[in-house]
């Protein structure tokens, strides 16, 4: 059995950034973490739209796949134990379902049972422009032990590509896991970035 920090569920919803819930699940793969994939079928035809993957080929980075109506899988229990769960993309219809509580897939119920058994739940919160709903969904999510963390690029590293970008991004979520999977660029501990000259007057 592995361990309960070497184990993590990971939820592609419907969302677009699905390259996002992918790169988690190869990253995890390569670094040893039993990964347990629960995909809603929104997120399925993303995945269409937005790579040129086939679903199958998003199974095949997980340890298990869990099907999103299996109310019955492993993952819906708390007493099956893991270091937590990372939706990734998170949509507004997934994250508004967790807040309250009220969760009609395998996808919402496992995100409910991580905050519910105190464990880390990540949820990489994918719209914009963002009305009140959201912001109040996204409050109540954090009061109840829920990490927001809206994918949002870090430019200091002056990414090459976009797959940088979504490699920086993807890694500083695994940090909220203690999972260093050697993608992220640190600030302060890479020497060209310490070089780089600092804006007049300061960041504002």
């Amino acid at each position: 059995m592995a361990s309960t920090q070497r184990r993590l569920i990971v939820g592609i919803s419907g969302a677009s950034g699905v390259i996002y819930g992918v790169r988690l699940l190869q990253l995890l793969r390569n670094a040893g973490v039993e990964t347990h994939l629960v995909m809603s079928k929104t997120a399925e035809i993303t995945l269409a739209y937005e790579t040129n993957l086939k679903v199958a080929d998003v199974k095949a980075s997980a340890h298990t796949v869990h099907s999103i109506d299996d109310m019955a899988a492993a993952i819906s229990s708390g007493s099956f134990r893991t270091a937590g769960m990372v939706i990734a993309p998170c949509s507004m219809r997934s994250m508004s379902e967790i807040a309250s509580g009220v969760t009609t897939t395998l996808l919402t119920r496992a995100a409910d049972v991580a905050l519910k058994e105190r464990r880390r739940l990540v949820l990489m919160a994918r719209e914009t422009p963002l009305h009140t709903g959201h912001l109040r969904s996204m409050t109540t999510l954090s009061e109840m032990g829920a990490i927001i963390a809206p994918p949002v690029p870090a430019f200091y590293m002056k990414p090459n590509s976009l797959d940088e970008m979504v490699d920086q991004t993807v890694g500083r979520v695994l940090d909220l896991f203690d999972v260093d999977v050697g993608v992220v660029e640190r600030w302060g501990e890479n020497e060209e970035l310490k070089r780089r000259p600092a804006l007049r007057g300061g960041a504002v």
